[in-house]
């Protein structure tokens, strides 16, 4: 990679080693258009002592979620029945849902600097999202109507009839899945990026009966339109707006032809 470049996610690297500052997107690589950021160096690349031992005493926190579920495991790991089961995964839902309104609150579209309290909290909840509720719930229950109750809990806009095999929602409150929409295996709907050490995010939208294939990534500010299809492996750019009832696949995503053309 180039000095103080960016390979976007889902790509190669390129061919040849390109300028410094230089950016990349797709499979091959080609040039990517990027924009500087004016944010002080001390909250991005060069912070404080008082700064970096904020951030350790946050990260320490992240301990906590790995305690409760291997805790939890040893707890029941002489009981064998269904109903013990279930309850545990629903009391580890539970508790990832309390994390988040505790830890980071309702989640708007802004920039934070990687610095900053916000991001390290953030990393803090996602820990019991991925520690307790993935392996207790959340796996599990992808595409059951459960799965849909504990997204609203994390503050997501689900209508009726979704399906969901994912729970990569990263800010729930920046994602809203219309009614019939489907997000299939694998997929991330992925409302944060960094640049520069800046987190920023934005909204991803799926209208209703709209489909993200399997294992695809719907990046900040995309939506795809009611009724719309983008194939699995699919990489939906930021900002992109797929029109509705069309097909797209691809990295980045391009139009399909409709079958028998």
């Amino acid at each position: 990679m180039p000095k103080n470049g960016l390979v976007a996610v889902l790509s190669a690297t390129p061919d040849k080693k390109g300028k410094s500052g230089s950016s990349w997107l797709g499979s091959p690589a080609v040039r990517l258009r990027r924009s500087a950021t004016d944010a002080a160096t001390s909250r991005t690349f060069d912070p404080p002592t008082r700064l970096r031992v904020a951030r350790a005493l946050i990260e320490t926190c992240r301990l906590i979620p790995m305690i409760i579920t291997f805790g939890w495991a040893a707890m029941l790991s002489g009981l064998v029945l269904l109903v013990a089961g279930a309850g545990a995964g629903a009391v580890a839902g539970g508790i990832a849902a309390a994390a988040k309104w505790i830890v980071v609150g309702r989640i708007g579209v802004v920039e934070h600097p990687l610095w900053g309290s916000f991001v390290w909290r953030n990393e803090v909840s996602d820990a019991f999202v991925e520690t307790v509720a993935a392996p207790w719930f959340a796996r599990a229950a992808t595409g059951t109507a459960v799965l849909n109750l504990w997204l609203r809990a994390m503050c997501a806009t689900i209508g009726r009839g979704v399906w969901c095999e994912t729970y990569w929602l990263p800010e729930a409150d920046l994602v809203t899945l219309g009614d019939g929409a489907t997000v299939s295996r694998g997929c991330v709907v992925q409302t944060h990026l960094f640049h520069d050490r800046i987190m920023s995010m934005d909204t991803v939208t799926l209208g209703a009966g709209a489909t993200l294939g399997p294992h695809s990534v719907a990046l900040p500010a995309s939506a795809i339109g009611p009724g719309a299809t983008v194939g699995p492996a699919s990489l939906v750019m930021r900002g992109d707006r797929v029109p509705d009832s069309t097909r797209w696949q691809g990295n980045p995503i391009a139009p399909q032809p409709e079958h028998g053309r």
